[in-house]
């Protein structure tokens, strides 16, 4: 990424950090909660690069949008993805006990402790949007829609259904997977997205244009994290390799081959960047697409 990008890159993490933090504020009021709010703030705080709220405010910004108008879309969609994130590692679901380096919720508190910090986040996201006064009233019934649409069953948790139901399979297919993974990895990228573009007051057209890409760039991820889980090293990746084989999981490329697999995230690649093309002030976007979608980690 070119430098003035990075520098933008991290004033955009910065904007969200703050947000984050001052939408869970500690208060005297709640005092007796604190341990539940400590585990929100944990998990919310443990890292990552933000790529989903960072979406938000570039497509804001890409728009001609004031991208401080886009935050509290922003930090209420990574609250819903961190609350995600605390029940995957939950051993219900995919047992983990740590998370980029640190301590999963549960581990670092306990199992019923990290259900509540996620129930709570998930509560609290839609809150966060309601009650952004700066923002008009359709704008915020629009964005608490899609927010709740694209989080639930429709999307990022139906999708997790099919992952965990496609563990105990041994004839998924190609749209099996498609659909496992519109939902759990693209349904959040392309709400960030779309959350953009509301908050600036986008019409349909754009919104759609937006919504693709969007698909795009969470499916193109997606099938390249599966070579990578094949080609690459624990060095590299900064996290374990071959647990797909291990879990005996049917992946993009256990099931097209690594070489055609790589030639479809190729393919949504340059449609993503060719959707950007279609827009004014896209630089950005353009340097972090390409960031995410060819990379070796």
């Amino acid at each position: 990424m070119k430098e003035i990008h990075m520098q933008q890159m991290k004033e955009d993490v910065e904007l969200v950090e703050e947000a984050i933090r001052s939408y869970i504020p500690y208060e005297e009021s709640v005092n007796r909660q604190k341990r539940v709010i400590d585990a929100m703030r944990y998990s919310l705080e443990a890292g990552g690069k933000r790529v989903r709220p960072v979406l938000v405010l570039e497509f804001c910004r890409m728009l001609g949008g004031d991208p401080k108008n886009a935050l509290s879309s922003a930090a209420a969609l990574e609250m819903i993805h961190t609350f995600s994130l605390i029940h995957d590692d939950l051993p219900a679901m995919d047992d983990d006990d740590y998370r980029r380096g640190k301590k999963s919720c549960h581990k670092e508190f306990d199992e019923a402790t990290a259900i509540l910090a996620g129930d709570a986040l998930s509560i609290h996201a839609f809150s966060v949007i309601a009650k952004d006064n700066d923002l008009s009233l359709d704008k915020r019934i629009k964005l608490i829609d899609i927010l709740a649409e694209m989080s639930g069953y429709k999307g990022m948790i139906g999708g997790q259904v099919i992952d965990m139901e496609n563990e105990n399979c041994n004839d998924v297919d190609i749209e099996n997977l498609y659909a496992m993974c519109a939902g759990k990895t693209g349904a959040l990228i392309r709400c960030a997205c779309i959350m953009g573009c509301i908050s600036t007051g986008a019409d349909e057209e754009t919104i759609a244009k937006a919504d693709r890409y969007g698909s795009c760039v969470g499916l193109a991820f997606q099938i390249i994290d599966d070579i990578l889980d094949v080609t690459s090293t624990t060095e590299v990746l900064g996290k374990p390799v071959g647990s797909d084989a291990v879990s005996n999981k049917t992946t993009f490329a256990t099931l097209m081959g690594i070489e055609k697999a790589d030639e479809l995230a190729a393919k949504l690649t340059d449609e993503a960047l060719g959707i950007l093309d279609q827009f004014d002030r896209r630089d950005f976007l353009k340097d972090m697409t390409h960031d995410l979608l060819v990379r070796i980690k």
